[in-house]
């Protein structure tokens, strides 16, 4: 059965909900906001969903019966009730405190048709009848929480309806005798499709609504190695113009999920209303995602001489290195060399007003390639670089690109004795900007997901770079099928 709560899951109410308060002290990876416009937008489109539900709507049959003079009681039955037509004029959405949401109807009528019959004694006759409700007002507070599980729960916590004017018309041979009485007539259709709406409501609610919650994943995953948790921490933040919802944003390792040895800092969001939706993104989701693909070696690397472009002066072969290492020329003549880099750290993305950038470090073993496979480590040198970033946003995600920046290299150990490492960062520098980074930069295009719902677009974006996150504010259609 369709009705009031059926749109409301396929736009932001997923986005919405409230969960058990997380550990003391812990920040939100990522906070959703919707604003005032967000709220109306789905208030909107609620209108137009409702209003196609309600044709579905099947009105319980009523009776009774009533003393009419010169007549005595007479028994009636009306039944085969339909909403021919219906006209929902106003509606809202609005965050409740300390409670959840609360969405309201008014002004609105519909149009009921269908069957009586009269029964007096022996006579029995019947007839058809036309409905006007007018004035129809709703009003419904939904409780929004969370299951053991992490995931969402809803649930209506108060719901009342009210007709302001009925009037009925009857046609068939009794239709004037049935007009005699058309004041107790009109208040039994009121009783009834006030009681009704609440109850189609709590019904849909439950049959509808929350099992679609149910199939809201609390992680998403991004690829082999990372998913991403969307658990809510704790109950939305409400005011009278905005709702804030508090997500975990956290990317573990899909392979051994363990804690985080930091937290995630905390996001003082700006006062910005021309969106429907926003999203602020803390560094926190970018640095838990590089240490899980830290951790799984994703950024180590092996470089050879087949890698070496043919049109190089310089070569990875031991040949190559006799004018600035000698002595490894002559313990190792003719011989080709290999270097292993790993990241000493997993980098992490730093976010300041306007900048991205980040810091890798990393270390780059030389071996000689003996016969037989045998590698001989031969240096070590350390390798520092900072990169910027720019990210771009797409329908349903944040993707970024990384932008290379000078390396410096310093010799660790030797056992060829000391030598200048120069020469060696142009090797380096063709294998980072021709492998390496575009290695990562693949990475970051597949994206970072936002928490959306299906069925659910964005458009006319904005971002903006504040300290510790990214601010993403956009607006949000929603796609009938």
């Amino acid at each position: 059965m369709g009705t009031l709560a059926g749109a409301l899951p396929s736009l932001l109410l997923g986005m919405l909900l409230a969960c058990t308060p997380g550990a003391l002290g812990a920040n939100p990876g990522l906070v959703a906001r919707i604003t005032d416009k967000g709220l109306e937008y789905v208030a909107r489109e609620e209108l137009v969903t409702l209003q196609s539900k309600l044709h579905e709507v099947t009105l319980p049959d009523f009776s009774g019966d009533v003393r009419i003079k010169r007549f005595g009681s007479v028994d009636y039955e009306f039944h085969s009730l339909d909403i021919h037509s219906c006209e929902l004029l106003g509606s809202s959405l609005k965050p409740l405190p300390s409670h959840g949401l609360h969405f309201s109807i008014s002004d609105s009528s519909i149009r009921v048709k269908g069957k009586w019959k009269v029964r007096k004694r022996i006579l029995k006759l019947d007839g058809s009848f036309d409905v006007k409700v007018k004035g129809i007002t709703i009003s419904v507070n939904l409780l929004l929480g969370s299951e053991p599980s992490g995931r969402p729960k809803v649930s209506v916590s108060s719901c009342s309806s009210h007709i302001r004017d009925v009037e009925v018309h009857m046609s068939g041979d009794l239709g004037w005798l049935l007009n005699l009485f058309h004041n107790q007539i009109e208040s039994r259709f009121r009783r009834a499709l006030e009681s009704k709406i609440c109850e189609i409501i709590q019904d849909s609610v439950t049959s509808d609504l929350q099992p679609y919650l149910q199939t809201l994943p609390v992680t998403t995953e991004i690829d082999n190695f990372a998913g991403i948790d969307y658990s809510l921490m704790e109950a939305p933040r409400a005011t009278a113009e905005m709702l804030d919802v508090m997500l975990k944003g956290e990317i573990f390792s899909r392979d051994h999920r363990s804690p985080v040895a930091f937290l995630a800092p905390v996001m003082n969001l700006p006062e910005e209303h021309s969106r429907m939706v926003y999203f602020a993104i803390s560094n926190y989701a970018f640095n838990t995602a590089s240490l899980v693909y830290h951790k799984v070696g994703y950024l180590n690397f092996s470089f050879t001489d087949d890698m070496v472009p043919p049109t190089s002066n310089i070569r990875l072969t031991t040949k190559s290195f006799r004018a600035f290492i000698p002595r490894l020329a002559r313990l190792y003549p003719d011989t080709n060399l290999e270097l292993q880099g790993t990241i000493v750290s997993a980098p992490f993305l730093n976010f300041s007003p306007g900048n991205l950038s980040s810091a890798a470090q990393m270390e780059i073993e030389a071996f000689v390639l003996l016969p037989n496979s045998v590698k001989e480590p031969v240096f070590r040198l350390g390798v520092a670089t900072n990169v910027s970033a720019t990210l771009t946003f797409n329908t349903s995600k944040i993707t970024g690109f990384l932008k290379p920046g000078k390396i410096q290299v310093e010799l660790k150990e030797s056992k060829v004795g000391v030598f200048n490492v120069k020469l060696l960062e142009v090797l380096l520098n063709y294998y980072l900007l021709n492998t390496l980074y575009p290695k990562v930069n693949e990475k970051m295009a597949e994206g970072f997901p936002l928490p959306l719902l299906k069925h659910i677009q964005l458009y006319d974006p904005v971002l903006q770079i504040y300290k510790d996150f990214l601010f993403l504010g956009t607006n949000i259609r929603y796609l009938r099928v």
